[in-house]
């Protein structure tokens, strides 16, 4: 696969990258198992994808700690070949129930301790790039990015990136530190981020890093209505009701006819057009399974033409809201 540099001067990280969370957290958890989801994170490596994505709100903490077991079965040359990125700021109840939203949290105390949680669990010295899952309207932002900020200068941490940013927050914490990376939702069906935050990545040098790239697995054609458990996050997502479904299936017929042309799969014809929005964007699918990993860092290889980038473009807007 072909590298990209995720920020100006920054690592050369695969294409597609990985996204761990599913493995762990918020999707069905019929589909989870470890064994097979270290196995997947090193498939992902011998495929060339380097870019791996976790948060300590995943489980909460079960996700890093099984992104460190894979760590820790490569060798040091292997690893050294990886750019690991975490993310702090949410957070969870214990007794969590389907369907609650975490809560942020950018207190400076909790931020220098998830730091050391994360990097016990991770098993790592230094965690690559760590990212501010969401800004705490409760904590000044300068509090909470000027706390990250001394974790570099710690040596704990390489590169900082936010989540789910506006541009003018981005602007307030490069004033403090730099902003290596921004993590938003880009795929066909949400689009937003090309209107705000990804112009600012281009601009100032930053990676991006779209999560959700393929709808959450809507894209790939493979979802039906009513197949989600209660504890898929999905079954209490609007965009996943039985009716949002059928309206958004015009999508997917119309990623279907692209893939067609390609010899492609509807995922990595997903891919392709994300891939396609910059030189520095590096989507992050999630999987648990390695065939999977296999499709979509073939993705990478999937060069569209004029003519599909001219269809995929009279693609409706997606009915249901993200959240």
């Amino acid at each position: 696969m072909d590298n990209r540099e995720l920020w100006q001067d920054g690592p050369r990280v695969g294409a597609v990258g990985l996204g761990c969370m599913g493995m762990s957290w918020a999707y069905s958890p019929a589909e989870r198992d470890d064994e097979r989801s270290v196995a997947t994170i090193h498939r992902a490596l011998d495929r060339g994808v380097t870019l791996l994505d976790t948060a300590d709100v995943y489980g909460p903490f079960t996700n890093e700690e099984l992104l460190g077991r894979a760590l820790a079965g490569l060798t040091p040359s292997d690893r050294e070949r990886l750019t690991v990125a975490t993310k702090v700021g949410l957070v969870v109840t214990a007794d969590r129930t389907p369907g609650q939203v975490p809560s942020p949290d950018g207190r400076p105390e909790r931020i220098a301790q998830a730091c050391d949680d994360s990097l016990r669990r991770l098993g790592v010295d230094v965690i690559d790039l760590y990212q501010l899952h969401r800004v705490d309207p409760e904590v000044p932002l300068a509090d909470t990015w000027g706390a990250l900020a001394d974790l570099v200068t710690a040596g704990k941490v390489r590169a900082l990136g936010m989540s789910e940013v506006e541009p003018a927050q981005l602007d307030g914490a490069s004033v403090i530190h730099p902003v290596s990376t921004v993590q938003s939702e880009l795929s066909l069906w949400t689009r937003g981020a090309l209107t705000d935050v990804l112009p600012w990545c281009e601009q100032r040098g930053a990676g991006f890093i779209p999560f959700a790239p393929l709808g959450r697995g809507f894209l790939t054609g493979a979802l039906t209505p009513g197949s989600f458990e209660g504890k898929d996050f999905r079954a209490h997502n609007a965009r996943f009701t039985d009716e949002a479904m059928a309206a958004n299936a015009e999508i997917v017929d119309t990623v279907t006819t692209v893939a067609q042309r390609h010899d492609a799969t509807p995922a990595q014809i997903a891919l392709a057009w994300v891939l396609s929005r910059g030189e520095r964007v590096v989507p992050i699918p999630g999987t648990t399974r390695p065939e999977r990993v296999e499709e979509n860092a073939a993705a990478a290889d999937v060069t569209l033409t004029a003519e599909d980038h001219a269809l995929l473009e009279t693609l409706p807007g997606a009915q249901g809201d993200r959240y």
